[in-house]
C-alpha cells in the first residue's frame, strides 16, 4: 500500500500546511462564512442524538455509492471530499473496487466522531478549495452534501481535476436551487408583509446548467448530470428549521439579517397555508439533489465528432432513403 506521507503536496519550506479556506478569494466575493459553518459542524458532532438528523445525508450517500458501483474498475485510492461523519464510507466496500479511502472535512469534530467503515480509511482536516495532495494522486474523488457551502466552486473543481489521475472519475452530489423553496418563499413573503422589505435567509444554491458549465470550464470530460427530488413532511416550519440546524445545514451567509419574532410566526402561517396538508397536518420540504459525474481527460476516452460530422451509417441510410424516393 502506498505510504500516506507520499500523498501530500510539498513546498520549498517543507510539508504543505493545510488551509481551511482559499486565501486567493477576494473578500468582496465571499458568500459564506466558512469559519461559522465549521462551528456549526463541530457543534452538531457533539450532539448525543446526532444520528437522528442525518437522514438526508445518509440518503445522499447511498445514491452516490450506487453510482460508484457503476464504475467497473479498480479504485485503489479514493478521496471523499467534505466527508462529514463519513456517510459514504458506510456504503462502500472493497467489492466496489476501493482499497483505501481518504476522508477530508473542515470540521475536526466530524472526523473524530465519524461512522464505522469496513474500508481502510484515513481522516484529515482540510478545505475543499485548496487540496493538500500531489498532482494525479487519486483514482476517484467523491463528494456529497458539501460543495453547496464552497465560496469558489471553479477553484474547487480545478483542484479536484488536479489531484485526479488521468481517466480518473469525479462523482458528487450537492443541493440544487429548488431546495427549500417552500421555506424561502414563506420567509420572503412574511418579511415583505411585516417589515416592508426582504433579505436572503436561505443560502443561494446552484442550478443544474450552471453546474454543468462549471465542470466543463474546469476541464472535465464526459460530464453527466442528473437530479433527484426528495420531499420530507414535517409538523410545521419550525421542525424544518430545527432539523436543518441539527444537520449543520443552517444559514452561514456573510451578511445575515436577524428576523423579528412576529415575522417568523407569520412565515410559519404562510408556510402552512400555501403548502400544508390539512388532512395529514404536515408541511412538505423539498430537497433537490444534483448528481454530477466527470472524468479527467485521457487518450483512451471516446472523442466527440467534429461539428457537422455524421456517422457513416446514417449517411448510408440517408442515401438509401433518397434513392427510394
Amino acid at each position: 500500500m502506498r505510504a500516506i506521507s507520499n500523498l501530500w503536496k510539498v513546498t520549498k519550506s517543507g510539508v504543505y500546511h493545510f488551509q481551511l479556506c482559499s486565501a486567493s478569494i477576494n473578500a468582496a466575493r465571499l458568500v459564506f462564512n466558512t469559519k461559522l459553518k465549521r462551528l456549526h459542524k463541530d457543534r452538531t458532532a457533539k450532539l448525543e442524538d446526532v444520528a437522528v438528523f442525518e437522514y438526508l445525508k445518509k440518503e445522499a450517500a447511498v445514491m452516490v455509492a450506487d453510482r460508484v458501483a457503476d464504475v467497473k474498475r479498480s479504485l485503489p485510492l479514493t478521496l471523499d471530499l467534505g466527508c462529514g461523519r463519513g456517510f459514504i464510507s458506510e456504503e462502500l466496500s472493497q467489492l466496489d473496487g476501493v482499497d483505501m479511502l481518504i476522508q477530508g472535512d473542515t470540521s475536526n469534530g466530524y472526523l473524530l466522531n465519524s461512522c464505522t467503515s469496513v474500508l481502510d480509511t484515513q481522516s484529515i482536516t482540510f478545505g475543499e478549495e485548496n487540496l493538500p495532495f500531489r498532482d494525479e494522486t487519486f483514482d476517484m474523488v467523491l463528494t456529497s452534501m458539501s460543495l453547496h457551502w464552497v465560496n469558489d466552486l471553479p477553484a474547487c473543481f480545478k483542484e479536484v481535476l488536479r489531484v485526479l489521475k488521468p481517466d480518473g472519475c469525479f462523482i458528487g452530489m450537492m443541493l440544487g436551487a429548488d431546495s427549500l423553496f417552500e421555506l424561502r418563499c414563506s420567509l420572503q413573503l412574511a418579511e415583505l408583509e411585516r417589515e416592508g422589505g426582504m433579505a436572503p435567509h436561505v443560502s443561494p444554491m446552484i442550478q443544474g446548467h450552471q453546474l454543468a458549465n462549471l465542470m466543463y470550464n474546469a476541464g472535465f470530460t464526459l460530464v453527466t448530470l442528473d437530479f433527484d427530488q426528495l420531499v420530507v413532511n414535517y409538523p410545521s416550519m419550525f421542525e424544518v428549521m430545527y432539523d436543518l440546524k441539527g444537520m449543520a445545514e443552517n444559514n452561514c451567509a456573510i451578511n445575515i439579517k436577524p428576523m423579528h419574532r412576529d415575522t417568523i410566526l407569520a412565515a410559519s402561517g404562510i408556510y402552512q397555508s400555501m403548502y400544508g396538508d390539512l388532512e395529514k397536518n404536515s408541511v412538505p420540504c423539498t430537497y433537490q439533489m444534483l448528481f454530477m459525474i466527470g472524468w479527467k481527460a485521457h487518450e483512451s476516452q471516446p472523442k466527440p465528432l467534429d461539428p457537422g460530422a455524421v456517422p457513416k451509417g446514417l449517411n448510408d441510410c440517408q442515401k438509401s432513403f433518397s434513392s427510394q424516393h
